[in-house]
This record gives C-alpha cells, structure tokens and sequence, in this order.
C-alpha cells in the first residue's frame, strides 16, 4: 500500500492545547484528508511514557502509534472529523462536515463522534478557552483513543491534497 502526505494539512500551536493539526486549504464533507500507518506494540511498551498520551488502543493488550499528524489531532465533543480503523494497520482521517482552511482538526477520543463519555484531561473546546467535561469520571490515565468501526465499505475515499 503507498500512502502519501497531504499537502491539505499542517502542524501549528493550538490555543490552549499545545501542537493541533489545521487544514491548509478547505475540505469538503466525506473528504478523507489522511491515511496513516500504525505501529502497534503491547501496552506494557508505554505505560508511564510520556508517549502514552498519544496512543490509539488497538485490543486491550496492544496500543498503537500513529504516524504522519495521526497521533496529533486535538479531542473534541464536538469534533469536525473522525477516524476510522483501514487496511494493512492504517487509520483513515474523514472530514465530518466542511473545514475551513485555517480551522483546526479536531476528532472524538471517544471513537464515535457522538459520545461524551469522560477523558481524562480538561478539554479546550475549539481553542476558545472554553472547558468542555464529558459524562461520568474518567478512571484511566493513558488517554486511549478507542478502536472505531472499520472503514465503510460503501463509502467513497476521496483525498484531498493529493
């Protein structure tokens, strides 16, 4: 599988949250912006490690490290992208409604865009400042991004920058 950057995205200081992923340019809704590979690894490898906070789980003895911006996009509850579980160890970055060039990309640690059960960090809702807390208390400390559905095969990948 060849996988290639995006020329849609970059890397700058996120308000409040430190480093955040922006896009460069506008992407559509339904756009998938990023496709990165996973390097996976058993969770005992990054239990205390400052890389920790920056894992997905991939089953509930191994984590994984993404890599291009993967490991990079900001939680949101109110996210405008998410990701999905692809092919040959990679995670698909899909645009939930249109971005606007200079918008930061944000995506749910929860998985599924919807859900606001707790994380374990105070989240700065769109770099406003503003303090967003999910239901119930968080319990874990590694910040663990769960494993999200596999890519719809109905939908159509569309790549921007590419």
């Amino acid at each position: 599988m060849k996988l290639t950057h995006s020329d849609a995205l970059e890397v700058r200081k996120s308000p409040g949250k430190g480093r955040g992923v922006f896009a460069r340019k506008d992407i559509k809704k339904g756009t998938t912006f990023e496709i990165v590979p996973l390097i996976v690894f058993d969770n005992a490898e990054c239990e205390g490690a400052k890389m920790a906070t920056y894992v997905f789980e991939w089953t509930k003895k191994t984590s994984a490290i993404a890599l291009g911006y993967g490991s990079l996009y900001n939680h949101s509850f109110e996210p405008n992208a998410r990701y999905y579980d692809g092919k040959q160890d990679t995670k698909e970055f899909v645009a939930l409604r249109d971005i606007k060039a200079g918008e930061e990309i944000t995506v749910n640690y929860n998985g599924n865009p919807k859900k606001k059960d707790a994380v374990d960090f105070q989240v700065i809702e769109n770099g406003n400042g503003h303090v967003a807390k999910g239901k119930g208390a968080a319990t874990v400390r590694k910040v663990k991004r769960t494993v999200p559905a596999k890519t719809p095969s109905a939908r159509k990948s569309r790549s921007a920058g590419k």
